[in-house]
């Protein structure tokens, strides 16, 4: 049982460890208490980078919770654990050792406690899986999770508009710091050290819905803990839209924390399983708008990932 409930236990924790040392504080000014919330998250993603063998990193909304479900299937059926234990780094490792601990990170507070904020050197000679998906569909999915999901002062320790303020959609994806460019800063600042890293896994999210089964096989095999096909075919079956969606609306994971429970059952915009279209960011834009952004996409993100006009274009005469 203790591993089942550890996730939940240890976000107690580190919310009481860091209302504990900000508390007192009050009187700092914001952008003060902003720089220490920080530093001391930041200090946390340390402690779980030293001791992970494995790390998971990928910008929000890029289709992280459906990959975080589809591992722990996978590893639920291959050492028979309850269906209700989401791993979340070391809770699974504590209940068998052969499972990695796996720490998911979204690399937005590290550097402010290591300082490495013009490299990655803090992922050197670590087994790297990164999880990337098409810039505009992250920057739509992070409008809503801004605007229905994110708390207050996740809001502003991570620069978004301000808790209440009215932003278009077209304008938070196009013109805030906190749309479209702040996901390909993530996305070009991971391409540049890729020669650095080794060998990570790059993991694209629109090849993860095309072949689900592909994508287990070959992050299972680069974690070192290959499986059998039913176990494999079990884990997507199980981390399907329409299952994800029913565990989300049942709260099977709130063990886990917030990360599974939507905040309000009557809007479908406020449920951590939202579309996971591929491709969807296009339907809540005009064609002017499209295009607009299509040019920004092409303007400022780094080759190497497919998602710019000339690598699909190259791509599709390929084909």
């Amino acid at each position: 049982m203790l591993a089942v409930v550890k996730p939940a236990a240890d976000a107690a924790l580190k919310k009481a460890t860091r209302w504990a040392v900000l508390g007192p504080l009050f009187w700092l000014p914001q952008d003060r208490k902003v720089r220490l919330e920080r530093y001391l998250r930041g200090r946390e993603q340390f402690q779980k980078l030293s001791r992970a063998d494995a790390v998971v990193v990928s910008f929000g909304k890029s289709g992280r919770t459906w990959l975080r479900v589809m591992v722990s299937r996978f590893y639920q059926v291959k050492h028979g654990l309850s269906e209700r234990v989401l791993i979340g780094f070391d809770n699974m490792h504590l209940r068998n050792t052969a499972i990695p601990r796996l720490f998911f990170t979204h690399d937005n507070y590290l550097k402010d406690f290591t300082g490495h904020d013009s490299s990655k050197e803090d992922y050197y000679g670590r087994k790297v899986v990164l999880l990337v998906r098409h810039p505009a569909d992250v920057a739509v999915s992070q409008y809503h999770q801004w605007k229905f999901r994110m708390r207050p002062g996740k809001k502003t320790i991570n620069d978004y508009p301000e808790h209440g303020r009215e932003v278009s959609i077209f304008d938070f994806v196009a013109k805030e710091q906190a749309g479209l460019a702040k996901v390909v800063e993530f996305m070009n600042g991971w391409a540049r050290e890729m020669p650095r890293l080794g060998e990570p896994l790059v993991v694209r999210y629109e090849d993860m819905r095309k072949d689900p089964a592909e994508a287990m096989r070959r992050l299972t095999a680069f974690l070192g803990t290959p499986g059998t096909e039913e176990q494999i075919e079990e884990a997507v079956r199980f981390a399907s839209f329409e299952n994800m969606r029913k565990m989300e609306t049942q709260r099977t994971f709130w063990l886990s924390g917030g990360r599974m429970v939507p905040k309000d059952r009557s809007n479908p915009q406020s449920f951590k399983t939202r579309r996971g279209k591929v491709g969807g960011w296009r339907d809540y834009f005009s064609e002017e708008e499209a295009a607009e952004i299509d040019r920004l996409v092409d303007a400022t993100l780094e080759k190497g990932f497919g998602y710019r006009s000339d690598e699909t274009t190259a791509a599709a005469a390929a084909s």
